[in-house]
């Protein structure tokens, strides 16, 4: 029996069961973002890396957020003060320093805007997508008129 190529499982549209390796917040994401896809857009299984993407990034953006939420977007910095033995025996504060998970959480946003506007999932990508297809129409339309066109001239 001849094995399918990849892209052609399912009938070359995504699983809606998610990969195993995904977390489980991508896991919840790639169940709400396949179905809408599937009605939105043109996605089709070999996109499948695309949206594995856009769900850890979301996973990612989720884990981040609630680390700044816990533990703050600045982080106090102290200095140990120590005596002659090198006992601490009392910390200095020194100020304030960014939480790195704030520098991860921004990251995750750029990304998730990013490939979601490659999905569709933006309502700019969205109207942007509705304009191409359009604009075929419009292509094809032009094509017609130019060979009615050049016919008439022929006679």
């Amino acid at each position: 029996m001849v094995k399918k190529v990849d892209k052609d499982v399912n009938g070359g549209r995504l699983t809606r069961t998610p990969p195993a390796y995904l977390g489980q917040q991508a896991k919840m994401i790639w169940r709400k973002v396949v179905p809408f896809l599937e009605t939105q857009s043109s996605v089709n299984r070999i996109d499948s890396g695309l949206v594995e993407m856009y769900c850890t990034q979301y996973e990612i953006y989720r884990n981040a957020y609630k680390h700044v939420r816990e533990n703050g977007e600045v982080q106090a910095i102290y200095k140990p003060v120590q005596d002659f033995e090198g006992t601490i025996i009392d910390k200095v504060f020194q100020g304030y320093k960014r939480n790195p998970m704030t520098n991860i959480y921004s990251d995750s946003l750029k990304n998730l805007a990013k490939i979601g506007s490659e999905l569709g999932l933006s309502p700019k990508s969205r109207s942007e997508l509705m304009d191409l297809s359009s604009s075929d129409n419009d292509d094809e339309n032009s094509m017609s008129q130019m060979k009615e066109f050049f016919a008439d001239e022929e006679d």
